[in-house]
């Protein structure tokens, strides 16, 4: 038990020390010029439908959840926008949309600083390995939501470190350095995109050897490996 605490306390006081020696204009800068590569259309999901979400909210279109889901809500929003601007009316944000629609800067969900932006993608990497980028997406919006829960801390620092809730910080997988597609998940998550639908916890039933709490949480989504809950 004394190693296991011990093993816990040297991640996080080396995912703590690390994060000050990456390189921060590189999670400043990530690249979001995925928006406008694609014929967006209800039943689309990801970062440039997180993104038409804000530009369609800065533009008074849009007043729903900021989530990357792109649903009836998101649809709607894209009619009026195409019926005000003389476009065929059809709720598909295509060539014709993407022409007209305004620069608009997309802008993070939440306040933080680049530090928590490389500590986000740390555990991304550490508790997503092996998944794919919608995966990893979704890890990084579970921390996200439990930041908008009273059942936890208001911040991600503090809920990324909160005892017992990350095995990435015990087998010290969250001590490496993240990659770019970590790096992007989390401003994929911080932007708004949320394939989790909301959930506040996640477990892996293949490794997973504490379940009793399962049982008194509601079941989600399965994404990858991964199960979500309430």
């Amino acid at each position: 038990m004394m190693l296991s605490k011990r093993r816990v306390l040297i991640s996080v006081m080396l995912l703590l020390i690390m994060v000050t020696f990456v390189n921060l204009e590189e999670a400043a800068a990530l690249d979001l010029s995925e928006f406008g590569s694609r014929v967006m259309r209800r039943g689309d999901e990801g970062i440039d439908v997180a993104v038409l979400q804000q530009k369609l909210r800065q533009l008074n279109y849009y007043n729903g959840n900021l989530d990357g889901l792109y649903g009836s809500g998101t649809a709607a929003a894209v009619k009026r926008f195409q019926k005000d601007n003389g476009l065929q009316v059809d709720g598909v944000f295509g060539e014709s949309s993407l022409a007209i629609i305004p620069d608009l800067k997309a802008e993070l969900n939440y306040n933080i600083s680049r530090d928590d932006i490389i500590l986000l993608a740390r555990i991304i990497h550490g508790e997503a390995r092996g998944e794919d980028f919608k995966g990893k997406v979704a890890v990084g919006s579970v921390i996200l939501n439990r930041i908008n829960s009273q059942q936890f801390p208001n911040s991600i620092r503090d809920v990324i470190l909160q005892k017992g809730q990350f095995s990435s910080l015990m087998d010290g997988q969250a001590n490496y350095y993240p990659g770019e597609e970590e790096l992007q998940a989390a401003r994929a998550a911080l932007l708004g995109y949320d394939p989790t639908l909301g959930s506040i916890y996640f477990y892996n039933p293949e490794i997973a050897t504490n379940t009793a709490w399962i049982s008194r949480r509601n079941f989600v989504t399965k994404i990858g490996g991964h199960v979500f809950l309430r």
